[in-house]
């Protein structure tokens, strides 16, 4: 095992998919020779040159349309979008085009791109460079959506999503990229689909998303010590999702809490909510419970957004609602 931050798995990632496969390249802005806004491109240029690693204008529906044209052309495009607030620039090549072509044409097109992009607050960025807009792209059949909260995670998603035929938007948290971990040798692949059980525990099961998987594994450790054992699964990929092992947990302990950095209001969460309420209704013990970001536009003020972001005591709160 090795130990690499974040940044350096998902680089690591495309690196090494770039070397097997010379139909992969990336297009962006400033991704070539500054390395990219938080340096999640650094050293690519100089390993596959300007042909691979690309600068794009200040125009990201035309250069994630460009990369649209040149999937469908046979290549494998890795798109830099940058802030997933950009989201909005871009919706009509990714969901009316992208996603749809496999579809429209009966399977005889495909369009294997990557669209990666960083959401999340806590950075004092303001309302329109903070947000959490994975259940946009969520919403539109034919994208997959992957949001890895861990080094290992990030590499091996990343490397399934270059390989997966069908569009895959790769949201990564900002403030991720400094967290450390541990990096299998050799090829690592993580399935798209396929989730994880981060803690296991016997009381109350929590989904926690992106950086709130962190958030909740500080409630599990403070709870244990009031003999609360909280399970703490990461979806990991939320579009496919593993509804097998989100069943298996909430059966076992008969609660269920989400915990995501995104608004409350037509949320990821509601829609685990609703598999859960259907398939395992009979199991629960508690009403299901979320946690999420309020519906609000993400505060710059940094005394605001801290109170706007979900906290670990606002889970500990929660889950000891649920268990009393």
């Amino acid at each position: 095992m090795r130990q690499l931050t974040f940044r350096e798995a998902i680089q690591e990632a495309i690196a090494e998919e770039m070397e097997r496969d010379s139909t992969v390249f990336m297009m962006g802005e400033n991704i070539a020779a500054s390395g990219g806004v938080y340096q999640g491109t650094k050293g690519l240029l100089e390993k596959f040159g300007e042909g691979r690693i690309l600068d794009m204008p200040i125009s990201e529906s035309g250069f994630v349309g460009a990369g649209v044209g040149a999937a469908l052309l046979g290549t494998r495009p890795v798109i830099d979008l940058m802030f997933n607030d950009f989201i909005p620039l871009v919706m009509d090549h990714l969901v009316n085009h992208a996603a749809k072509m496999r579809y429209m044409y009966g399977g005889q097109a495909i369009v294997p791109m990557v669209i990666r992009t960083f959401f999340g607050a806590g950075t004092r960025m303001g309302c329109s460079h903070s947000q959490s807009l994975e259940a946009y792209v969520i919403h539109c059949p034919g994208l997959k959506v992957v949001m890895p909260s861990t080094p290992a995670d990030a590499k091996g998603l990343m490397k399934s999503a270059i390989r997966d035929n069908d569009p895959v938007v790769f949201f990564e948290h900002r403030l991720l990229y400094s967290v450390k971990g541990a990096i299998p040798e050799g090829e690592h692949i993580v399935p798209l689909g396929q989730a994880d059980v981060k803690r296991k525990g016997s009381d109350v099961s929590v989904v926690a998303t992106g950086r709130m998987v962190y958030k909740a594994l500080e409630a599990a450790a403070e709870l244990a010590q009031e003999g609360i054992e909280m399970e703490i699964i990461d979806p990991r990929s939320l579009l496919p999702f593993d509804c097998q092992t989100l069943m298996e947990s909430v059966k076992k302990t008969g609660r269920l809490l989400i915990v995501h950095e995104a608004c409350k209001t037509g949320g990821f969460g509601a829609e685990i909510a609703a598999m859960v309420a259907k398939e395992a209704f009979g199991y629960l013990d508690a009403p299901i419970e979320r946690i999420a970001a309020p519906d609000i536009p993400v505060p710059v003020s940094p005394t605001l957004e801290d109170q706007y972001i979900p906290k670990k005591e606002d889970i500990v709160a929660t889950a000891k609602k649920m268990v009393a």
